[in-house]
C-alpha cells in the first residue's frame, strides 16, 4: 500500500504534535461550553467522542483518498461563543443541539454551493498568506513567552531544535519533543494523575429547535466558524501550495465538515471546520521534505484524533499531562517554517506588501469586534487597503501583482 511507503517518523511526529497542540490549547474551552449547558461527565465524554471521531475521520479518510493533507478541527472560537451564550441565555442541551444542527446545515450549504471557495479564490495570495502568518505568529510569540515560566525547559527545546535543524532537519520536531519530555520528566512537571483507562460512550440528545437558541447560538456559531476558522484554513491550504484545480477541493471538505457536524451534533459535535494551526504543522516541510508525502501526517493526525474520541478520558489525561510551557513551545517551534514562508510570500511583491502587512498585523492583534475574530477583520483591512491604493483587486482570482 502506497501509504506505508510514503509514511515516515517525521510525518507521525507532525501528526502527534498537531493533536497535542490542537487538543491541549483549547480543550478547556470545549469543556466550558459543554458545562454552560449543564452537561455532566457522561455528556462531556460524549462530546469528546463525537468531536474526536468527527475530526479524525474527516481528516484521515479524505487525506488517504486524495493523497493530500486534509485537516479538520473543532471550532475553538465557536466553543467560546457557546460558553458565553450558554451561560447568558440559559439554554438546554436539547436547544443547543438544535442550534448545532442548523449551523451545520448553513456550513453544508456554503460547501455544496461553492460560494465560500469562489469568494476565497478572489482574495489575493499576498493577503491570504499574510492572514495565515498573523494567525500562526501568535503561537510563535507564545513559544518564547513560555520561557518566563519555564526557562530551562524552553531554552533546552530551542537548543535542541536549532541543532536538529542543522544536522537532522527532517527530525527536528521529533527530537525537540523528546528533549522536552526528558527535561519535563526530570523536573517532575509531567502529571499523569488524570489518566483513566476507559472507553468514551456516546450519549444521544434529541434536538429541540428554539428560535431564541437559533438566533443566539446557531447564527453566531456559523459566523465565527466561517470567518475565524474556515477562512484561515483556506489560507493555510493556499500558502502550503495545495490550492488550485489540482489541490485540495475546499468546497468538498467544507461540505464534509458540515455533514459530519450534522450527523454527530446530537452526540456533542458542535462545529467542525478547516484547520489552520494544525494544518500548518502537517502541511509544512517538517512533516516531510516531499509535499506529495505530507498527506501521511494528516492521516496520522486523524488516526490519533479517532483514538482521542474512542478513549476520551484516557487520552485526555495523557495529553493534559504535558506542562503548558512545553505545549506552547513545541507549537511555536513547529510553526516557525510556516510563519516564515507565509511572511516571505505575503511580502514578496511590492505592490501588495503594505496591504499584506496590514492584514498580518490586524490578524496578529487578536481584535474581536461584534463577536467576530481578527482573522476576518485582517482580510477586511487588507482588501480595503488594496482597494484604496489600487482601485481594484477583484478582477483576477488569486491575483497578487496586477
Amino acid at each position: 500500500m502506497r501509504f506505508f511507503k510514503d509514511f515516515s517518523l517525521s510525518a507521525f511526529a507532525a501528526g502527534f504534535v498537531a493533536v497535542l497542540v490542537g487538543f491541549t490549547s483549547s480543550v478547556a474551552i470545549v469543556f466550558q461550553a459543554a458545562q454552560a449547558f449543564q452537561a455532566g461527565p457522561e455528556l462531556i465524554s460524549s462530546w469528546m467522542w463525537a468531536l474526536g471521531l468527527g475530526m479524525g475521520l474527516c481528516s484521515l479518510l479524505p487525506s488517504l483518498y486524495w493523497r493530500k493533507p486534509v485537516m479538520v478541527a473543532w471550532s475553538t472560537p465557536g466553543a467560546a461563543v457557546l460558553a458565553s451564550a450558554g451561560l447568558a441565555g440559559h439554554f438546554s442541551m436539547a436547544q443547543a443541539t438544535g442550534a448545532f444542527m442548523v449551523s451545520a446545515l448553513l456550513i453544508l450549504l456554503l460547501g455544496v454551493s461553492g460560494w465560500f471557495e469562489r469568494l476565497m479564490s478572489r482574495i489575493p495570495l499576498a493577503l491570504a498568506t499574510g492572514l495565515l502568518a498573523g494567525v500562526l505568529a501568535r503561537f510563535g510569540l507564545q513559544a518564547f513567552d513560555a520561557a518566563r515560566h519555564a526557562p530551562l525547559l524552553v531554552l533546552s527545546m530551542l537548543l535542541a531544535y536549532l541543532l536538529s535543524r542543522r544536522y537532522l532537519p527532517r527530525f527536528a520536531v521529533v527530537l525537540t519533543l523528546l528533549v522536552a519530555v526528558l527535561v519535563a520528566g526530570l523536573q517532575g512537571s509531567l502529571d499523569f494523575s488524570g489518566v483513566r483507562f476507559e472507553l468514551a460512550r456516546p450519549v444521544f440528545t434529541s434536538p429541540q429547535f428554539d428560535l431564541g437558541a437559533l438566533i443566539s447560538l446557531a447564527l453566531p456559531l456559523f459566523v465565527v466558524t466561517t470567518a475565524s476558522q474556515n477562512l484561515p484554513g483556506v489560507a493555510a491550504i493556499r500558502a502550503a501550495g495545495y490550492g488550485g484545480a489540482q489541490g485540495i477541493p475546499v468546497s468538498k471538505v467544507i461540505s464534509l465538515s458540515g455533514l459530519a457536524t450534522l450527523v454527530l451534533a446530537p452526540f456533542g459535535a458542535f462545529a467542525l471546520n478547516l484547520s489552520a494551526l494544525t494544518a500548518a504543522i502537517c502541511m509544512g516541510p517538517e512533516a516531510h521534505a516531499d509535499p506529495r508525502r505530507r498527506y501521511t501526517a494528516a492521516v496520522a493526525c486523524g488516526g490519533l484524533y479517532v483514538l482521542v474520541g474512542l478513549f476520551g478520558a484516557a487520552v485526555t489525561g495523557v495529553l493534559s499531562a504535558f506542562p503548558p510551557a512545553l505545549v506552547a513551545a513545541i507549537a511555536g517551534l513547529a510553526l516557525l517554517g510556516s510563519i516564515g514562508q507565509g511572511l516571505a510570500t505575503a511580502l514578496q511583491h511590492e505592490a501588495d506588501r503594505e496591504a499584506a502587512l496590514i492584514t498580518f498585523l490586524v490578524t496578529l492583534s487578536g481584535v474581536v469586534l461584534w463577536g467576530v475574530g481578527s482573522a476576518f477583520w485582517g482580510v477586511v483591512a487588507g482588501v480595503l487597503a488594496l482597494f484604496i491604493q489600487r482601485g481594484r483587486f477583484w478582477l483576477v482570482p488569486g491575483n497578487t501583482t496586477k
